[in-house]
């Protein structure tokens, strides 16, 4: 039997970038899904992402035992990234404006390209803080629409809690390098344990409503098997062994085309401050992920 090759830097890499255009699906699908909410939302599309790593696992005869006898640090990173991410979002929706929790909370792959310069072997550059920056500016006029951004003492606790949001997904991708040698199939569980805690989140705080049409089962299925399915997998992968600063610039690619697949449907209004956001993500996103198109061109890709 032939012993599998690990992944290229670059593979890995495109793995990352792979998770990131599956989340430009995730604004798409949660409108197709009307008015389910956000907990009861969760629950069911990580139901769906654990439903096929238990299958994946039961295919291949995996003892699903060792993807549970974890480190509780591990735990702890897998389930806090996972649902404290979602919990502290949900929450800073709820306490502050949409536009201004969103784009606070969208500091994440910012904090990435900054926090990965603390890991072992990696190096930050000027075009890494550069590229960043100006994706940030550009995801700003994309959330906003180009309306004035306020901030309001009043809102103080989504601010902060949107700021959580930030700091938890940063950390649980940077910190994820630490764990390189453990296995990407505990990411189902994390999935798992992230549905069971948002089902218990959706009982005390919200009201079930079922989908009433075929549309919106396929969004919620949709979301399970991409945006919130595979795409934690990928940037698994990504962010243990491929260009991490890449990634965290990258990642402003994710609002560009969502913005982009909601004017092809329909569900948002064109304006020019789109389309400069648009253009300064794409401007920003070229400038932070110099090293991997140099990488490429090295090796022909």
């Amino acid at each position: 039997m032939k012993r599998r090759m690990p992944l290229t830097r670059m593979q890995a890499t495109l793995c990352g970038f792979a998770a990131i255009l599956l989340w430009a699906l995730l604004a798409l699908f949660t409108v197709f899904t009307g008015d389910i909410p956000p907990f009861q939302l969760t629950a069911m599309s990580f139901t769906v992402a654990f439903s096929i790593a238990l299958a994946k696992w039961i295919i291949a005869g995996d003892k699903i035992s060792k993807f549970v006898k974890l480190p509780p640090a591990l735990w702890l990173l897998g389930v806090g990234g996972l649902f404290g991410y979602h919990f502290f979002y949900f929450l800073a929706l709820k306490s502050a404006p949409a536009a201004e929790a969103g784009l606070i909370a969208y500091l994440w792959p910012l904090l990435i390209v900054l926090l990965s310069a603390l890991l072992p072997g990696e190096k930050l550059f000027w075009f890494h803080i550069l590229g960043a920056v100006v994706s940030l500016i550009g995801a700003g006029l994309l959330i906003t629409k180009g309306e004035a951004f306020s901030i309001n003492s009043e809102y103080t606790n989504g601010y902060l809690a949107a700021l959580a949001c930030a700091f938890i997904w940063s950390g649980y991708s940077v910190l994820s390098r630490k764990f390189a040698d453990v296995s990407t199939d505990v990411v189902g569980i994390f999935c798992g344990v992230t549905a069971v805690l948002a089902f218990l989140c959706h009982l005390f705080f919200e009201e079930t409503l079922l989908p009433d049409t075929w549309g919106m089962w396929v969004a919620v299925v949709g979301l399970g098997l991409g945006p919130v399915g595979a795409a934690f997998f990928l940037w698994d992968i990504g962010v243990k062994r491929g260009d991490i600063q890449g990634l965290g610039v990258l990642s402003y690619v994710s609002p560009l085309l969502s913005t982009i697949l909601l004017l092809f449907f329909g569900t948002t209004a064109f304006s020019w401050a789109l389309v400069v956001g648009c253009a300064l993500i794409t401007v920003g996103a070229i400038t932070g992920s110099l090293n991997i198109f140099k990488e490429m061109a090295r090796r022909k890709i």
